[in-house]
Formats: structure tokens, sequence, C-alpha cells
């Protein structure tokens, strides 16, 4: 039972160092759905799943007004709000320099989709984004040019690159178990992030979904696969440059993996055509991985643990206090065709 308003639960946190009245907006929105006004309601984390099976046409290409939809529902769900820009409102400003961090490391058939991306920017400009102020990322220039996003390093308007592109801190960063320098994109460039991984399966972590894809932020994410990349994947998040600045998860699964991962493998995808979204990482990670788990086992696939890749970071992730991996404390909004 949560005994402590929302405004004592972010003093407490240290987010504010001075007095209640200069809490920043958006703070202040966000926690109002995570600490709900009063005390004597427990909290559930939201994921929100919408799916649309006209989102890919018959030629298999993807149907750009339906997937804007889509992700528009999505954001009235979570928010419980009718306007769409008043859903972007909740979470971004004029003033923030936004980064969509994508997922392009399997190729153009199991990456961030761009019509997804379409959406998402839509929904920031209706928030007063400036077009200047938003840019695509992911670790790599060419990977984000082969999963079929416009580079854009130095124009005007909406900027796409990887980080390769403006490199990484001098200084390494410790962060628990983990040592590494973080990308100057995230670093230094963007106040705001918005996560957009995939649904699938990864032959090392078990899953990769929100938290894994912040090793695309790190310039040594090679070194810490081991053990199942735990307690490494929920280390990395707990660092104030991914944990502080995520404002929303908006996981592309248009098309899953459940077995194979990273890479994409044509034999082990399947045409799930939704999007999940959340303020939760770890939730939308522990739902995420029971979608790959149900798919799994209607294939006649071993549970994930038992063929030795469990995604342990996800319950290390809510230890950490990153999120919810309890399914008693989640509230899963599921939607279907007709959006």
């Amino acid at each position: 039972m949560i005994k402590e308003t929302r405004r004592e639960f972010i003093k407490k946190l240290g987010i504010l160092g001075v007095g209640i009245s200069v809490i920043p907006a958006w703070i202040e929105k966000i926690f109002a759905q995570v600490i709900p006004k009063g005390n004597s309601k427990k909290y559930k984390s939201k994921v929100v799943i919408v799916k649309n099976k006209e989102v890919v046409n018959s030629k298999g290409k993807i149907e750009q007004e339906i997937l804007t939809k889509m992700l528009n529902e999505a954001m009235r769900q979570l928010t419980g709000l009718k306007e769409i820009k008043d859903c972007w409102n909740q979470y971004f400003s004029h003033n923030d320099i936004v980064g969509i961090k994508v997922n392009c490391i399997a190729g153009r058939k199991l990456s961030t989709h761009p019509e997804l991306v379409n959406a998402i920017i839509s929904g920031l400009l209706l928030a007063g984004v400036k077009e200047d102020n938003i840019i695509i990322y992911d670790r790599g220039t060419q990977e984000l040019s082969k999963a079929n996003f416009k580079i854009n390093k130095n124009g005007s308007g909406i900027k796409c690159y990887g980080n390769d592109a403006v490199g990484y801190e001098f200084y390494p960063t410790m962060i628990r178990s983990v040592g590494c320098c973080f990308s100057k994109i995230l670093s230094t460039q963007v106040t705001a992030i918005i996560n957009v991984p995939v649904l699938k399966d990864h032959e090392l972590t078990g899953v990769s979904l929100s938290l894994k894809n912040h090793f695309g932020s790190i310039n040594n994410p090679n070194k810490y696969h081991g053990n199942n990349g735990d307690p490494y994947i929920a280390d990395l998040n707990s660092h104030p440059l991914i944990k502080d600045k995520t404002r929303l998860i908006i996981c592309d699964a248009i098309t899953g993996l459940y077995n194979g991962g990273p890479g994409y493998k044509k034999q082990w995808t399947w045409h799930y055509r939704g999007i999940l979204v959340s303020t939760d990482p770890v939730a939308l990670d522990y739902i995420g991985t029971q979608e790959i788990e149900k798919m799994r086992k209607a294939k006649k696939m071993k549970p994930l643990e038992d063929v030795g890749r469990p995604p342990k970071h996800i319950a290390t992730a809510a230890k950490l206090g990153l999120g919810t991996d309890n399914p008693q404390e989640i509230e899963v909004i599921r939607k279907r065709s007709g959006v």
C-alpha cells in the first residue's frame, strides 16, 4: 500500500532540491501516473498493447495511417485523455530535445520501422517539439541507413545518425557492475528519450526489449552479455542518463521474433502486428517476454529458462526500482483491430 503522496515520494527521491513549487511540469505529469493522488490505492504500471491485422497490407508494406491511429489509441489508453495533443503534452514540451532510440541491428526486416517513428514524430510535433530538436539514433549510422532511415547529420529538420557520427564520452562512467562511455547523443544532446525497441528474442540474454536496447547507447556492449546479461543490463539502465531522461517506451511489435535473436531469422518470426506502450520499462519487458513465451509454447519450444537463457535482468531491474515485474502490479490494456 502506498502511504506517501506523489510530492512526498518525488521529494524523497531527491528530484526536488528546493521547494515543492519548482517541480518540472513533465515530472509532475509522469508521477501523476506513477504515484496516484492520495494514498489509498496501489499503483499499477500500464502496458498498452494495440494490434491491427491491417497494419501490414497484402504487399507486405506498412500502412502509415493505420499505424499512426494505433499509436494514437495507445497514447489515449496510457494517459486516459482523449485529445492526442494532450496525450503527448503529458510527457513533452517545446523546450525538449528528444532522442528516439531505435533498434536497427537486425537489418530492415526486423528493425524499428520508420513508419512507427513517423507516427511518434507526429505526436512530438503536436506537443510543440521542434523538428530541429528531434534526433533519431542508434549505435551506427550505416545500420540506420540499412533499416531505411533517412540520414541527416547536419542539415535542418529532424536529425538521424548513429553514435559513430558524434562519438562517445572520453572518460568512462561506472554504474555498479558496468564501466562504459556513453554516446554523446545521450549524454549531451538530448533532454528526453523515447525508447523504441523491437519485440524479439536474444540468444544470450533471453530477450532484447527496452532495457537491452540501451546497449546501443554505450561504447562496449559486448563486454556485458555474460550470465544472460545480468546484472549488467539492469545496472546500465539505473544510470540517470537513461533512467531520468526516458519518458516513453514504444515497442515495435509489427514483426516479432521468438527464437534465434537478435538477428533476423525468417523461420522464427511471426506477424504480431502490434505495438506495446508504457512508461515503465520493466513492466513492458516483462509483458513483452510473456508474449514471446506464448509464441514459443505455441510452436512447441521450451521456455527461455529451460534453454539456458532466462531474461534475469528484468527481475534485477525491478529490484533496482526501475519498474515492476509483478503481474499483480501491471495493468495490461489490450486493443485490437478497428482502432
